[in-house]
């Protein structure tokens, strides 16, 4: 019997299908908004610490329930390597303080490389529209970068002691950042099943 190959359009049918659903999608957005306001406002207190481990908790959970754990576990890594890299070279820069969670002056506050775990677990599902549009998810992180930073900051979790570089570093390092990470995520995708041979 000849085997007939999958039309153009039965295979865009299919990886919708292997996509996460939209109820899946909603509550990972939801989940993110929650655990990041918990973060921050127990950043800005002497609780800092349950931030990490309320973030340790959701990624977890958001690995484990995956169909590729392995694949999403390394994505989260990547993620907190590379937020622990870029957070310690703007700690070094000095343009921000903050209140509770930084033992090492030098060293960001341990809440937030934690943060990039928490966002890991939104690029390949709420966050998946991002995907092949390297110069949006670059406009994605220019803005939204920023803007996060900002909130955190008036939530009472750091002090912006000179906005113009912080802001600055904040937009080029997430215009940057954003479109590797979303690349990455493509690569490490672990929230589809593997395809039947």
């Amino acid at each position: 019997m000849a085997h007939t190959l999958p039309s153009p359009q039965r295979e865009s049918e299919n990886k919708r299908e292997r996509e996460p659903a939209l109820a899946h999608k909603a509550a990972n957005f939801v989940c993110f908004q929650v655990t990041w306001t918990v973060a921050v406002l127990s950043a800005a207190t002497d609780l800092a610490w349950v931030g990490p481990i309320l973030i340790a908790c959701v990624a977890a959970h958001h690995v484990a329930t995956a169909p590729r754990p392995r694949l999403e576990f390394r994505l989260a890594r990547a993620a907190l390597l590379t937020g622990l890299l870029f957070e310690t070279v703007r700690a070094l820069q000095g343009d921000v303080t903050y209140p509770y969670g930084q033992p090492v002056a030098w060293l960001p506050p341990y809440w937030l490389p934690a943060l990039w775990v928490l966002f890991a677990t939104t690029l390949n599902v709420s966050l998946r529209w991002l995907r092949g549009r390297l110069l949006l998810a670059a406009g994605f992180g220019a803005v939204g970068g920023p803007l996060s930073f900002v909130a955190g900051a008036r939530l009472g979790a750091a002090e912006i002691l000179h906005p113009l570089p912080c802001l600055l570093m904040l937009a080029v390092g997430g215009a940057v950042i954003m479109p590797l990470l979303v690349s990455l995520a493509a690569d490490l995708d672990g929230m589809v099943p593997r395809e039947e041979p």
